[in-house]
């Protein structure tokens, strides 16, 4: 698996993560020792991990264990201080593209390559969102979350299989 536009180089991951930081100081949250590893392990990864898969590094790197449980109630901080995302379909967890970012994000979308496993997070425009839900409530239906999914084959993937 691979995710699009994520860092990769470790000053990459101390920079993202000091401005996690920042986000977390400004909402009035406290990204803590722990957590700060656990979002270190999420930005190292080349592909999308599982909680499970998060506590086995977090052991490996850091030489501690955490219960999977307290992974979980970690991941659901990260995600509500919109620093990863939970991919709902696979329930794994990968770190949001936009945590440098100054501007207003729209709400992502995520495309999963069956393929390779590779994910991209692409904005869906406000308007398109606003428009999709109101078409859902008028069948009297209540959202409880608003991420969408795509699975299909990236075009790297595409190209691989157009040469052999």
């Amino acid at each position: 698996m691979r995710t699009e536009a994520h860092p990769t180089t470790n000053q990459n991951v101390t920079s993202v993560l000091d401005q996690a930081q920042t986000i977390c100081a400004e909402q009035g949250a406290r990204l803590t020792e722990k957590r700060r590893r656990v979002l270190q392990v999420v930005l190292e990864s080349s592909e999308p991990l599982s909680a499970y898969q998060i506590a086995d590094q977090y052991r490996d790197q850091h030489g501690q264990t955490l219960s999977v449980m307290s992974v979980y109630r970690m991941l659901n901080f990260l995600k509500d201080n919109e620093l990863v995302h939970r991919l709902e379909t696979t329930n794994q967890y990968l770190p949001c593209s936009h945590i440098t970012c100054k501007h207003d994000h729209e709400v992502p979308q995520f495309l999963i390559c069956d393929n390779c496993h590779g994910v991209n997070e692409v904005g869906i425009r406000k308007e398109i969102l606003n428009e999709l839900s109101a078409n859902i409530e008028d069948t009297g239906f209540t959202l409880a979350r608003q991420q969408i999914e795509f699975h299909g084959i990236c075009n790297s993937c595409q190209q691989d299989n157009s040469r052999s």
